[in-house]
């Protein structure tokens, strides 16, 4: 039977590698973004290179709940994935005590609610489906504490600790829920930084974590899951 993947965020960086690992093992892709242009360009590179699927794409901020949940009905209204990955997440550097007024609560609505919602959204089906794996994008960030981290940091903790919450109460359900936590990757959010290729994680180190996780037998799961670069966090 064909299986399907939905991506929040799959046009660049870490989600656009995951969108393409899981197309070229023949999965059916859903995936949302704030750019109308760059879903576009995915789709149309996507069903020219994996002309064996079907490619939804969705024009959504999902910092918005009602945006998350149009996007969540949206996809319902196609099926159920067997795959959710919750990657959705900007970051914006600045110490908690003098960062601008509305950091902590612009990350917490794109870092944190985004999953949220969108795992309530679709929680009843996988419950009576009695299957589904769900992957929330993390970051090192949300198991070490970093100065100029500020807002960004608190949004990944809640997100680390949301994400164990829900591989509990989906635990009875046959349900996967793995947190995956990447150090530095090369992504646009580094562009600039004079630093060598070699000194991130590859985001299609990344996307094969992700894939390697799913594809355990159904009686094991991958809880947690840290890639750093291997000479140590930047």
């Amino acid at each position: 039977m064909k299986k399907s993947i939905l991506v929040s965020g799959g046009t660049k960086g870490i989600g656009r590698a995951i969108v393409e690992r899981f197309a070229k093992e023949g999965f059916d892709i859903f995936t949302c973004s704030r750019n109308g242009q760059d879903l576009l360009a995915l789709k149309q590179f996507l069903e020219q290179a994996y002309p064996g699927i079907a490619v939804s794409t969705y024009l959504a901020d999902l910092s918005k709940k009602e945006e998350v949940l149009s996007f969540a009905e949206s996809v319902k209204a196609k099926g159920i994935p067997d795959v959710i990955v919750h990657n959705t997440g900007i970051f914006l550097p600045g110490s908690l005590h003098e960062e601008p007024d509305g950091n902590l609560e612009f990350l917490m609505d794109t870092n944190l609610y985004s999953a949220y919602y969108l795992t309530r959204a679709f929680a009843k089906e996988l419950i009576q489906r009695r299957s589904g794996h769900i992957f929330s994008i993390g970051s090192i960030a949300g198991i070490t504490a970093y100065a100029n981290g500020g807002s960004y940091s608190v949004s990944k903790w809640a997100m680390l600790g949301m994400t164990k919450c829900f591989r509990e109460e989906f635990k009875p359900h046959q349900v996967k829920v793995t947190s995956i936590l990447p150090g530095a990757t090369l992504t646009d959010a580094w562009a600039g930084v004079d630093l060598p290729a070699t000194r991130f994680v590859n985001a299609e180190d990344v996307a094969d974590s992700v894939w390697g996780a799913y594809n355990l037998s159904p009686g094991a799961v991958v809880e947690e899951l840290i890639i750093r670069p291997q000479l140590g966090d930047i």
